[in-house]
């Protein structure tokens, strides 16, 4: 089977949970053997995994017609693709989008992130699916995440193909209930238009089925998973006097950060011997600097900075209890890759991965007491922790990328089977 997907980011470049999943899923997948994914971002960096799927980078893709030469194009694309598939693409424009601009070779540029102009780059992108439906061969499309949707719609309708949408995430999610009209007019149009959605968690499909207006049948959860670890006697804590608590994520409203640092105040009103990191970035950090220093505790206290790859898998390491206290959490990876090292985990109970784990600890996010006696209890009592080590480390490794890489195969068969 062959599977046209789209998707915004891909390890090792990534931002937050959606190139994680975005890169287990698609290896738990290609482990079936006959599945071949060609997995479209809108940049590559050149230094992306590519063992077990194919990356088209958006930016390579000629959405304008241009007169190049075999040779010229030759020199302008090595390392990025060959003349011939680019005169292949070429072939496959059927638009007229010089009102977009392009370089020499009819190309669209691309930020890879997540720019002030990011409405302008999912229509760029959608400009460019229409050349990949017109020039590849596929089964379905799969596309995750509502910056994708319009892309993935647009090939629905040239290719005649279906549509399967992944919902990593609700704008209900990132925004506490203030939803942007347009956002929100965008994962709709996707929804309707799509053959059959997929949500990390039933809490996310709830939302999907409620705010969206979708038909339940048409709505099927797979949750998330952890990529196993490689060498996972190589990560060692590091003998020490005080204990460290970490919350890792994107520091903004959507992660309650705020209520992680209520929580240290009062852990630390009973205990000195503990340190808190806060492990990230984004647009609340510098008020949560200011609030951890409100509440005299800025000794105790550090910020890190973004951190990636095997920082992000030392840092949970290093720790002895992770806390998640996402207000809006569809899934929540993070809390499955502490445990996977052994780190006992708080979790708000508003969140997806709260429905597969049992040996964490789950608080509801705006319980501060709650969530300050859990992190006291654990690094204060040598057998809770001992217990939440061990069984949380069995529970996830058996929480598996492959199991749902089959969940979503069988719904692409349904979906592929209602459209004969």
């Amino acid at each position: 089977m062959k599977a046209l997907m789209f998707g915004w980011e891909f390890p090792p470049h990534i931002l937050g949970g959606l190139g994680t999943a975005s890169y287990g899923l698609t290896r738990g997948m290609a482990e079936q053997g006959d599945m071949h994914i060609t997995f479209v971002i809108p940049k590559p960096w050149g230094d992306e995994d590519q063992s077990f799927l194919k990356i088209i980078g958006a930016n390579s893709i000629p959405i304008v017609w241009k007169d190049n030469s075999y040779d010229y194009v030759r020199q302008r694309m090595e390392g990025r693709m060959s003349p011939e598939e680019y005169f292949h693409y070429r072939d496959g424009i059927r638009y007229d989008y010089t009102r977009i601009g392009t370089d020499d070779l009819g190309c669209v540029a691309f930020s890879g992130r997540y720019p002030d102009n990011l409405l302008e780059e999912i229509g760029n992108y959608e400009a460019v699916a229409s050349v990949l439906a017109n020039s590849l061969d596929f089964d379905i499309i799969h596309s995750h995440d509502w910056l994708t949707y319009p892309a993935g719609v647009f090939a629905k309708h040239i290719s005649g193909k279906p549509l399967v949408i992944h919902v990593h995430a609700t704008d209900f999610d990132r925004s506490r209930g203030n939803v942007n009209p347009t956002v929100y007019a965008i994962e709709k149009r996707g929804m309707d238009e799509a053959d059959h959605i997929i949500c990390v968690s039933n809490l996310t499909r709830n939302i999907v089925i409620e705010k969206y207006h979708q038909d339940p049948a048409k709505v099927s959860t797979v949750h998330n998973a952890v990529e196993p670890l490689k060498n996972p006697d190589s990560f060692v804590k590091t003998p020490r006097k005080d204990k460290i608590v970490t919350f890792l994520g994107r520091i903004t409203m959507q992660k309650g950060p705020e209520y992680f640092v209520e929580a240290a105040a009062r852990v630390l009103q009973k205990t000195k011997g503990v340190r808190f990191v806060m492990a990230g970035s984004g647009d609340m950090m510098d008020k949560m600097i200011d609030l951890v220093a409100q509440r005299g505790i800025a000794d105790r206290f550090h910020f890190t900075g973004f951190l990636r790859g095997r920082q992000v898998q030392e840092m949970l390491a290093e720790s002895d209890v992770y806390v998640m206290p996402s207000v809006s959490e569809p899934f929540g990876i993070s809390p499955l890759e502490a445990m996977q090292v052994g780190t006992p985990s708080i979790i708000s109970k508003q969140s997806g991965c709260a429905e597969i784990l049992s040996h964490a600890i789950k608080i509801d996010y705006w319980d501060i007491e709650a969530m300050a006696d859990a992190i006291y209890g654990i690094v204060t009592y040598p057998a809770m922790y001992e217990s939440l080590h061990t069984l949380g480390r069995e529970e996830v490794n058996n929480i598996r990328w492959y199991d749902a890489g089959l969940k979503v195969r069988r719904i692409y068969e349904q979906v592929i089977d209602g459209a004969k």
